[in-house]
Order: structure tokens, then C-alpha cells, then sequence
């Protein structure tokens, strides 16, 4: 297998401020985000040379020669796959860097759900891989990314006995990091019984088993290794990344495991092209649109084995001082939903020791992780250089 490993690194980070009820587009926080990371990564706009914008609500291209005035674009790609987007731009873009196609690639995100054809329903009905979910989920009232993920839940519950405690875990573990994050939209400390006390959703998703709806930008720009080391920021190489994909991509109720995600077939290959086992992990970044989605990925990605997922995020296992810190900006479920993209920066700044009060001590390998649509998965492994 051709390996990526260190070939490229993540040189640039941006963020805007995350909130409800901005009063700027989706693409106009995608600059504001862009320009950030330019800034971060000590570039001019115009040196950028590849683009990969994500999501169906993102600038294309040439929006972006246009507002940055890039002069020499050489590479575009869209990687329409919901959550899973941005780690596998990051395989698209260390791909692309790799065969000398361009230097300097901005992956970047936007979304405004302050708006109503941006909101989650709205979208799905707009996104062609949703399709089954018409004929097979639709008609029994499964709309919202809620109702169409419970069964997952559920026959996870029923298969391996995983509880309502074990999702409060994760959602207690993201939202304490959140206090300690400046840019995070929630800021309200809960505990298990406030997790079990939320109102529910979608049996057996409570409120806060839920990802946030929010507005704001993210953005990082991926560049060549041997110019890596001489711009402004602290080394942060892509060791070892993959994708993977489901069975019955389109339809979770027609799949023969429902338990069973994409990021299974993709982990092994990015531990394989890092060369790192699991206990070298120091931090990890995971896609948490729900609880749950937390607890199958790290079964998935070998951190245990299939059905300990419950018990494994269990006892503090996923705070600062665990054996595994997860998600220590907060996450979906309390920083804020850019699809993941705001995990990729977070790892970055983790690495070059720059996560502020959310430090994990000696950081020096770290994973993200996307989750997408209807199982879609990606996995990254970065390390400081």
C-alpha cells in the first residue's frame, strides 16, 4: 500500500466565534475562518494553491479564487459525506500534496442553521446518498438525524447492554472540556442526572445525548512536509489516514449489523500507516453527533473490543486526566457543530501544545475521527513533530 505517512502536515488553524443566530452567511464565515488560518500558518491567501471546501452549503472554488485572490489554484475537490468530510479531506488533500499536484491546501467549512434550508432536516431531504432512507425510514415518520440514528442505539442496548449512564458519560466528559473552552457554546456544567433527566428526543436519545445546532466557521490549511518546517507554527504531521464505508450505505435499517459502522474498515489502515499501536494515542477527537456515535467508533477503531464500549467510557475514563481524553474542546455535543471540522483544529492545537487550559500534558500522538451520514467513517492520526 502507498503510504501518506508524514508526507504533509497541518500548518494553518482558524475559527470564528461559534454561537446561535449570526448575523453572516455560511460562506462569509468560511472567510473569516480561511483568512484566520492563513494568518495562523504565517501565508498569504494568495499562496493557497488547492481548496477543498466541505458541505453542500460550502463556497466553491471559484468563490474562493474570487475573495482570497488565489492566483494559481491547481487542485479542488468536494467530499460530499457529511461528518466524515473533514478527516477525509485530509486524506484527499495529503494525496494531493504527496504527487507534488499543489503545496498549500485550504479544507474549510460554514454553516448558518439560524437559517431554516439549512437545518438538518432540510438538508437530508437535499442529499441524494439519503435516498433509501425515503423508501425505507421516511414512511414510518423517521425524519430528523435523531430518529433515523436510534436503532443503532437501540440494538447496540439490546445486543451488549449498554446504558443510558454510559451515553450521560460521554456528554458529561464533552461538557466539562467545553467549560474550560472560551469558544464553546455551551457553558452550563451537567451531571449524569441531568443527562437522565433531559427530555427525550428520539427513544433512547435524550436532549443531551444530541449534537448543537450552531453557526460559525472552521478551517486548516494542509501543506507539503519539507515546507512544513520552515512556516510559522509548530510541526503537526498526518501520520496515518484512511476512510471506510458501510455496509447499506444509504439505509441503517436494511444493513445486516446495524451496530456496524464504516470507520471499522478504516482504522486498521491508519494505525497500519502510521505505524502506532492504540496505547500511543495521548488524545483523542471524536465525531460525536450523538453519545452513541462515540461509543461504537472507539469499539470500531480497536480502542476495546465490540460491546465494551459502555463500560469503557465509564469511570472518567474520557477527561483530561483519563486514560483516554476525548473531545477536549467540547465537541458537537458542546462546542459546536462545524461537521467535525472544529476536532481536526482542536487535535492541531493539541499537538503543538496549544489547547490552553484543555492541555493534555506531553501530547505528542493524537486521532480524529469523522462520522458521516449513515455510517460513513474516516480516521487521522497526527503527531508533533
Amino acid at each position: 500500500m502507498y503510504s501518506l505517512r508524514d508526507q504533509a502536515c497541518v500548518t494553518g488553524v482558524g475559527e470564528t466565534a461559534y454561537m446561535r443566530g449570526s448575523i453572516k452567511n455560511a460562506f462569509e464565515l468560511q472567510l473569516e475562518a480561511s483568512l484566520k488560518a492563513c494568518s495562523d500558518a504565517g501565508l498569504k491567501p494568495s499562496e493557497i494553491d488547492g481548496v477543498i471546501p466541505i458541505g453542500i452549503v460550502s463556497g466553491t472554488a471559484e468563490d474562493f479564487i474570487d475573495n482570497l485572490g488565489i492566483t494559481d489554484l491547481r487542485f479542488s475537490a468536494l467530499i460530499p459525506h457529511g461528518g466524515a468530510s473533514p478527516v477525509m479531506a485530509l486524506q484527499c488533500a495529503a494525496s494531493a500534496i504527496a504527487t507534488g499536484v499543489c503545496k498549500h491546501i485550504l479544507i474549510t467549512f460554514g454553516r448558518n442553521v439560524s437559517a431554516a434550508s439549512n437545518k438538518a432536516g432540510a438538508r437530508i431531504h437535499n442529499m441524494p446518498q439519503f435516498h433509501y432512507v425515503t423508501e425505507f425510514e421516511y414512511p414510518i415518520g423517521s425524519i430528523a438525524p435523531a430518529q433515523i440514528y436510534a436503532p443503532m442505539a437501540t440494538r447496540h442496548m439490546e445486543l451488549y447492554g449498554t446504558t443510558v449512564a454510559q451515553f450521560g458519560a460521554v456528554a458529561v466528559a464533552c461538557r466539562t472540556h467545553a467549560l474550560l473552552n472560551d469558544n464553546a457554546v455551551m457553558k452550563k456544567p451537567i451531571t449524569l442526572e441531568d443527562h437522565f433527566n433531559s427530555r427525550m428526543i428520539s427513544d433512547p436519545f435524550r436532549l443531551l445525548d444530541c449534537s448543537l445546532e450552531s453557526d460559525g466557521g472552521a478551517a486548516i490549511i494542509v501543506s507539503a512536509a519539507p515546507i512544513a518546517k520552515d512556516m510559522k507554527q509548530p510541526v503537526v504531521y498526518i501520520s496515518g489516514v484512511a476512510e471506510g464505508h458501510p455496509d447499506s450505505p444509504g439505509s441503517i435499517t436494511q444493513r445486516p449489523d446495524m451496530t456496524s459502522l464504516g470507520i471499522a474498515k478504516a482504522s486498521h489502515r491508519a494505525f497500519e500507516m502510521a505505524g502506532v499501536k492504540h496505547a500511543d494515542i495521548d488524545v483523542v477527537e471524536i465525531y460525536d453527533c450523538f453519545t452513541y456515535a462515540v461509543i461504537r467508533q472507539i469499539e470500531d477503531m480497536g480502542f476495546c473490543e465490540k460491546g465494551e464500549g459502555g463500560p469503557f467510557v465509564e469511570n472518567g475514563r474520557l477527561h483530561l486526566d483519563g486514560d483516554l481524553p476525548t473531545n477536549t474542546h467540547g465537541g458537537l455535543l458542546s462546542q459546536a457543530h462545524v461537521w467535525g471540522l472544529n476536532h481536526v483544529v482542536e487535535l492541531t492545537r493539541q499537538l503543538r501544545g496549544q489547547g490552553g487550559r484543555a492541555q493534555v500534558r506531553d501530547a505528542k500522538i493524537g486521532l480524529v475521527s469523522g462520522y458521516g451520514d449513515l455510517g460513513d467513517g474516516a480516521v487521522a492520526i497526527m503527531r508533533k513533530g
